[in-house]
């Protein structure tokens, strides 16, 4: 019995030991917030930038993206990428830039207390190639670059995402929308038209209509100083661009003074001008040419800004649609610009056949499938006249600020309609996301 009671105590006391036994472990390798990133996007250029607002990190990503999604052999673009990271818990917001970006925060990213990621449209900015294959400055390969990134992206945060661009950025987030219905949780575009032809009348309509009729009356006068005061106008354009180095040779001065006046109530509605500050026949030639250099920009039309916006145009002009010009209350007094057509701006010797269907598709799938879309406009704003209508069926809210302009934010709107906001996105979001008002 004595025997049995040993044995047993020996096993069990050999049991304990090798019980206890230490066994080496491998070691667990903690990745830093960088590291990760690096793993997620093997090939790309990734360095710190300045953090703003409430975010702890923030980090300039350059891809290598491919120039053709369905064909990776025809080559890769620099594409920047500007990610600001707070919390991987907390909701993303995804900003579609429309043209280049620079790093800043976006109004719904305050809203949220989020992370940001901006991504700077292709072919703008710094993401434009030496040399630009215009036939890759298509819609549908832009939407693949946010749909790849936010594939990857999803790996790190797995709250809510939230898609917001403003203008032509605001386009691209219905596009988006409609081409990968559930990448994002909720949509906000602002001020977003989508329009219906190469050169869409109804802005021409919209701008006979808004304000009150002694402003509309007032620019058209003004329209006609202007080119009734032509050389003592054109001497302030030449003194101006000489001071800030401008070239004009792609347009002359004398016919970007012409597109300039043609431009004016377009820019005047969108911008949010004031009837009170319009010049009259009063005005000294300087006065006149101030007025409509700070509206429209004379240098809208010089050399730089030409080149700059080439991939704008190019993309208007086939896919998105543009607006026209109303040359009826200066007809008499055009010297150059006798059929005026944005066409004069895109690039030269390359296909530019519209695409009527494309945006068209868009339409049709937010009107009528288009939910959870917050929708952001101003009442004067002239792209106001290309918003879309969604069936009431769609879930969805529109706000259209009382004499807003392209410049409308939600912070624009009274106490009560932000709370509608407010409300509406807590309720598409969910509770467990939480809503920081703007100050009022």
């Amino acid at each position: 019995m004595k025997f049995y009671k040993s044995l047993i105590l020996f096993i069990t006391i050999s049991v304990s030991i090798v019980g206890c036994r230490v066994v080496k472990l491998e070691p667990v390798e903690i990745l830093t917030f960088q590291q990760k990133l690096e793993q997620l996007f093997p090939n790309a250029e990734i360095t710190k930038i300045g953090v703003k607002d409430h975010f702890t990190k923030a980090f300039q990503l350059v891809l290598n993206e491919p120039l053709d999604h369905n064909n990776i052999e025809a080559g890769t673009f620099k594409h920047y990428v500007y990610l600001s990271h707070t919390d991987s818990k907390k909701p993303m917001v995804l900003i579609t830039e429309g043209y280049n970006a620079t790093p800043r925060t976006y109004e719904l990213s305050k809203i949220l207390k989020s992370n940001q990621v901006q991504v700077e449209y292709r072919f703008y900015g710094k993401s434009r190639p030496d040399s630009i294959q215009w036939n890759y400055l298509k819609n549908d390969q832009a939407i693949e670059d946010y749909h790849q990134l936010v594939r990857k992206l999803k790996t790190l945060y797995k709250s809510k995402w939230i898609s917001t661009g403003i203008s032509k950025g605001g386009e691209t987030v219905l596009i988006y929308k409609s081409k990968y219905p559930y990448d994002v949780d909720v949509a906000v575009p602002y001020v977003a038209p989508l329009i219906n032809t190469q050169e869409d009348l109804r802005t021409e309509e919209h701008i006979k209509t808004i304000g009150s009729d002694e402003c509309r009356t007032k620019i058209i006068k003004y329209q006609r100083l202007l080119l009734e005061n032509r050389a003592n106008v054109l001497t302030e354009i030449l003194k101006y661009t000489k001071i800030k180095g401008m070239k004009f040779t792609r347009l002359s001065i004398e016919e970007a003074l012409e597109y300039a006046v043609l431009e004016f109530p377009f820019s005047f509605w969108q911008w949010g001008g004031n009837c009170d500050e319009i010049p009259t026949e009063n005005a000294t030639a300087k006065d006149l040419f101030d007025y409509v250099n700070n509206i429209v920009g004379i240098s809208f039309y010089n050399d730089k800004t030409y080149y700059d916006l080439l991939p704008s145009y190019y993309q208007h002009i086939t896919e998105l649609g543009y607006y026209g010009f109303d040359t009826t209350p200066v007809k008499d007094l055009l010297r150059l610009v006798h059929k005026p057509t944005n066409l004069r701006f895109t690039p030269k010797n390359v296909d530019l056949t519209f695409n009527p269907n494309y945006i068209k598709k868009v339409r049709d799938y937010v009107e009528n499938q288009g939910n959870k879309i917050l929708y952001i406009y101003g009442e004067y704003d002239t792209w106001g006249a290309c918003a879309p209508n969604p069936k009431p069926h769609v879930n969805f809210l529109k706000m259209v600020l009382k004499g807003g302009s392209h410049k409308t934010r939600i912070k624009d709107f009274s106490i009560e309609d932000k709370q509608l906001i407010y409300n509406k996105l807590q309720n598409w979001l969910g509770y467990s996301i939480t809503i920081f008002p703007l100050d009022n």
